[in-house]
């Protein structure tokens, strides 16, 4: 690696570091606080950036609460990748596998928050549907490249499963406050669940091209 990959690199994790910080000091205010009670100079204040630096990462409070689930989502394209001799069915199953052990070890000690949050106020479950089929459209895409035969519904049903019953779990699970042994626990099982309900699609068992 040559010194400007390096410089580079350092900036992007000091970037990262920035966000994670803005956005972990954004739900300690909500939950201390009140989500309308804070503001956005409280926010960058506690996370000790400008107001300015704040809305270099995020374009309202509301998208605050999301950095999480935004940082997550943008890794299902980089992991829902083939790898050679791997049926796509384990593809999928190691790509979900991966994401979910990630969201679950961010923001742990608000998790809760932030799912009260988005279930307590329609724009952020509107912006939480949103995000959803966007990542349930890409996950479909995905599906066709993987499995060029397989059929439209197939793989419209298939990323809906997948998505929606991922999502569904870590909601409950960050609503009762599990721990990560036992949320881990309860996403395996949900990860059976959602394989041995998309068995039932050929294509997806078929060994990729």
């Amino acid at each position: 690696m040559d010194g400007g990959q390096g410089r580079a690199g350092l900036r992007e994790r000091k970037k990262q570091r920035t966000r994670r910080a803005i956005a972990t000091a954004a739900l300690r205010l909500f939950a201390e606080r009140g989500y309308e009670e804070t503001t956005i100079a409280d926010i960058a204040a506690a996370a000790d950036v400008s107001p300015r630096t704040f809305f270099g990462y995020f374009p309202s409070k509301e998208d605050v609460v999301f950095a999480e689930v935004d940082d997550r989502l943008a890794e299902v394209s980089e992991r829902l990748r083939r790898t050679p001799g791997e049926s796509p069915m384990d593809t999928i199953r190691r790509s979900v596998v991966d994401v979910l052990e990630a969201i679950v070890t961010e923001h742990g000690e608000y998790g809760a928050v932030q799912i009260a949050l988005i279930l307590e106020r329609p724009g952020l479950q509107a912006r939480a549907l949103q995000r959803m089929t966007h990542t349930q459209e890409a996950i479909e895409a995905l599906l066709r490249e993987l499995c060029p035969g397989i059929a439209e519904i197939d793989a419209v049903a298939a990323s809906g499963i997948a998505v929606g019953g991922m999502q569904a779990v870590i909601a409950h699970c960050r609503r009762a406050a599990y721990d990560p042994d036992a949320m881990r626990a309860a996403l395996d099982r949900a990860v059976d669940i959602v394989e041995h309900g998309l068995t039932s699609v050929d294509a997806l068992s078929r060994p990729s091209p």
